[in-house]
């Protein structure tokens, strides 16, 4: 069995690894990674099975190391350990878990036995394992009262880009009215007020938006970028 930890903090890296030792004697090798880069390089070079993903590493998240992993090893387990149970993590995996993979989702206030349950889980009985804030989270996604639908955050993402309604539509293969009501529905969802007749608008609603995005965490750098790539990506199929 090999196994993957990709942690920037080298005492957190000490303390899975410990972990890992201790509930498992038959990990043939463990490969550390402080880097999204180094981590895709070990996914890409050796045989892995299993991995520990830091979801905020220095150069981008652990979620593409987790996507790197499934291409080529859908069986791969994989927990997840992170500070945050921000939104825009959550969604971002949810984006990405193959329907049969086992994996874990597990803050790093976590305690020591918590940590150890979890890998058990993951790791030896091919069982999904979720922080109870994290669950709070997926609950809320699921609310379509409450919680922002798939199409409301692609708005959001467009948005945050920096994308004008013309471009919006094209992207999403979408009129003028539909982006509009689009954006409208995601207004109301996170509360900005929209402008009474007759007096000047309080806020600029893209940017309250955005900013009431950034506060909840259903958005941030690391999503962004990833968001940046693939409009990029896009954009560049439209030249040719």
């Amino acid at each position: 069995m090999t196994v993957l930890i990709a942690e920037d903090d080298q005492l957190h890296r000490v303390f899975a690894r410990r972990i890992l030792g201790e509930i498992c004697s038959e990990v043939d090798e463990v490969h550390e990674a402080t880097t999204r880069k180094e981590a895709i390089e070990l996914v890409r070079t050796r045989d892995l099975h299993r991995a520990i993903l830091d979801l905020q590493l220095p150069d981008g998240s652990g979620v593409d190391v987790a996507r790197a992993l499934w291409a080529v090893n859908e069986g791969a387990q994989v927990l997840f350990w992170s500070n945050f149970a921000d939104e825009a993590y959550v969604r971002s995996l949810d984006r990405i878990v193959p329907d049969r993979a086992s994996y874990g989702y597990l803050l790093k206030s976590a305690s020591e036995q918590e940590m150890r349950a979890a890998l058990e889980a993951v790791f030896f009985k091919d069982r999904r394992v979720v922080d109870r804030e994290v669950r709070i989270v997926q609950d809320r996604i699921s609310n379509r009262l409450g919680g922002l639908s798939d199409t409301e955050y692609e708005g959001l993402i467009d948005i945050a880009l920096g994308l004008t309604d013309k471009i919006i539509a094209q992207r999403r293969r979408l009129s003028l009215r539909g982006v509009q009501n689009r954006l409208r529905h995601l207004y109301e969802k996170l509360e900005i007020p929209a402008a009474e007749p007759g007096r000047p608008p309080q806020y600029n609603s893209r940017t309250r938006a955005v900013t009431v995005a950034l506060e909840r965490g259903l958005i941030n750098f690391d999503v962004l970028t990833r968001e940046q790539e693939l409009l990029d990506s896009w954009l560049r199929r439209r030249r040719v």
